[in-house]
């Protein structure tokens, strides 16, 4: 079990995609009753409320290829201040969305912080998606796409410079695992980086278990640790319908599981956010649910 206290951080982001509603996802994860779960585990938590962000109704998107960019960056800067005041007080940072694009922020503060004491991190992106896109590579513009090349020191410098270390993250300690729909650019972006990915066709060729340990090792390699980042359409849409971007074919709810025991059974993992949980797209809040489950599977719940 994890022996910190959990500080969530609620980040209400919906500028960085195309479709309403995952806004209310830090809503979501609290009507599922997020803080009495984690408690029932004998954990302590600390609901830290929600960074400011600004409505897409009252902004203009400004550049078509980085729609909101400067409001996204704004909203990171406050979410990485706030993820290194919880690292600086030794607290676990939980951080809920709200789109992907608040990743910047959140690998922000865990880097800078790990950073300024000689150390450096990993990073497992659990993602449908690469999220490998940059303004000159990107057919929506939107930024939600953009996140992980952010983090990795591709893309526009409101995102990338946001640690102030550039990349946040060495592309050798990144992973990412789950990914079934790559755009064409995204592709040779991955390649040139030399970021290891896991598609789903690794997940069934060597199963989910194997995929995780060779992760792990990758982003525990040299670090003090990983952050997870988990898109809930990474999941198959049975498993969290509510997502704006949902592909099917992706992992079980026992795969899923097992990613998140995985990483707890590391010892390794030192921040955790989930992303994209749209309750308007759902049924019944079962998206949220799901990523409370997981949740806890992650913080150390286990069977017996």
């Amino acid at each position: 079990m994890i022996d910190k206290k959990v500080a969530m951080l609620g980040v209400p982001m919906d500028l960085g995609g195309g479709r309403r509603g995952v806004d209310m996802g830090p809503s979501g994860i609290r009507i599922a009753n997020l803080e009495a779960r984690v408690r029932e585990l004998g954990v302590e938590f600390e609901d830290r409320g929600n960074v400011a962000v600004g409505q897409p109704e009252s902004l203009d998107p400004e550049d078509p290829r980085a729609r909101f960019l400067k409001e996204i960056a704004v909203s990171c800067e406050e979410l990485r201040d706030r993820v290194g005041v919880a690292l600086e007080e030794g607290l676990f940072p939980l951080v809920i969305g709200g789109d992907h694009s608040i990743a910047c922020g959140t690998v922000a503060g865990m880097s800078r912080h790990h950073h300024a004491r000689g150390e450096k991190i990993g990073l497992i992106w659990f993602d449908a998606h690469a999220d490998m896109n940059t303004p000159e590579t990107t057919p929506s513009g939107n930024i939600h796409g953009m996140p992980l090349a952010a983090c990795l020191g591709l893309g526009p410098g409101a995102l990338v410079d946001l640690a102030a270390t550039v990349p946040m993250v060495a592309p050798s300690n990144a992973v990412l695992v789950g990914v079934r729909s790559v755009d064409e650019e995204e592709r040779r972006l991955v390649k040139e980086i030399g970021l290891k990915v896991f598609t789903m066709r690794e997940i069934d060729m060597l199963g989910i278990h194997e995929v995780m340990k060779r992760a792990i090792a990758i982003a525990s390699e040299g670090t003090a640790g990983f952050h997870l980042s988990f898109d809930l359409d990474g999941t198959d849409p049975s498993v969290a319908p509510g997502v704006g971007t949902p592909v099917s074919g992706g992992t079980t709810l026992r795969e899923s599981h097992l990613v998140m025991e995985h990483v707890a059974a590391s010892g390794k993992l030192i921040g955790l956010e989930m992303t994209e949980i749209n309750p308007i797209l759902d049924d019944g809040n079962q998206t949220a649910r799901a990523a409370v489950e997981l949740i806890l599977s992650a913080l150390g719940q286990t069977v017996l």
